[in-house]
């Protein structure tokens, strides 16, 4: 496979592994209540790891989103999500001979909108139950662009519409006097033009700290593809850079409240086994405002 391709690969795949962390879980939002987060991530990396899980060097590459999430409850047991992507990035440094240090390929870059997810978030359960369940929908709206440079090999989106159908369940409950969670989700995610489908499962804990002032969380989320979308002699470019991708990766992140409301978050992620992900962390740094 030529760098240009794996760059292509590596790209959209950092996208689905070091998401921004949302509020989510098995609680939906109450009747006209909300929570919103506008948040700046980002990832530098300049290695990655290949189809059979090893570590090869890359042109580096950098991903910037500026982003925006939120959630607001129509009822107290239904939930519309939106995550957007408001203004994205995608550059890559001069690829350099390794020999003669001369640029084989100037470096580029990409500014446009990324792609959009709308989600549906439903309580199989009553508010309060103590051991909630939620179901969710979530679809993928292909808004980014996917080929851009004069190689075209710069991406803001995958070009594909994708729907995915989690199943959320979690507790509440307290660590000596400190307030508590533990949330996990399955999910099946169905991706169009080619793309192989994906099994997702995740777990959350978080603490509450500082008289509930400071929340702490971290996740483990896992995606393993089934492999069934086209391969790279079938597929286009955009096919081959996000199919068949699967990782096991960890994130942190802290939210401060400022106030009753209002409060600023930071975090980092990043996977420590994968199959065509990059092998860097990413951050994220934002503000929310939480409509309790």
């Amino acid at each position: 496979m030529s760098i240009m391709k794996k760059q292509l690969i590596i790209f959209i795949s950092s996208l689905f592994v070091f998401s921004t962390s949302y509020a989510g879980g098995p609680w939906p939002q109450a009747k006209s209540k909300g929570y919103f987060k506008l948040s700046e991530w980002w990832t530098i990396f300049d290695q990655h790891f290949t189809d059979t899980g090893q570590i090869d060097p890359n042109v580096t590459t950098g991903v910037f989103n500026t982003n925006f999430y939120g959630e607001f409850g129509i009822t107290d047991r239904f939930t519309v999500l939106l995550n957007a992507s408001l203004f994205s990035r995608n550059y890559m440094n001069n690829l350099r001979s390794q020999t003669t240090t001369e640029i084989i390929v100037p470096g580029e870059g990409l500014n446009s909108l990324g792609d959009i997810d709308l989600g549906f978030k439903y309580g199989l359960t009553q508010a309060g139950a103590k051991i909630p369940v939620a179901i969710s929908l979530t679809l993928g709206i292909p808004s980014g662009k996917t080929a851009g440079g004069s190689l075209e090999n710069l991406q803001t989106g995958d070009g594909e519409f994708n729907q995915m159908l989690q199943i959320d369940a979690g507790r509440g409950f307290k660590i000596g006097n400190t307030p508590s969670y533990l949330s996990s989700y399955v999910g099946f995610n169905h991706r169009t033009n080619d793309f192989s489908e994906e099994l997702r499962l995740g777990f959350e804990l978080g603490l509450g700290l500082l008289n509930n002032k400071l929340w702490v969380n971290s996740k483990v989320n896992i995606v393993e593809s089934l492999k069934n979308g086209a391969t790279a002699a079938t597929a286009n470019s955009a096919s081959i850079f996000a199919n068949n991708t699967e990782y096991a990766s960890i994130a942190f992140e802290a939210n401060y409240y400022l106030t009753k409301s209002l409060g600023f978050s930071a975090g980092m992620a990043g996977a420590f086994r994968g199959e065509v992900i990059a092998a860097r962390p990413s951050y994220t740094v934002g503000v929310f405002y939480d409509m309790k």
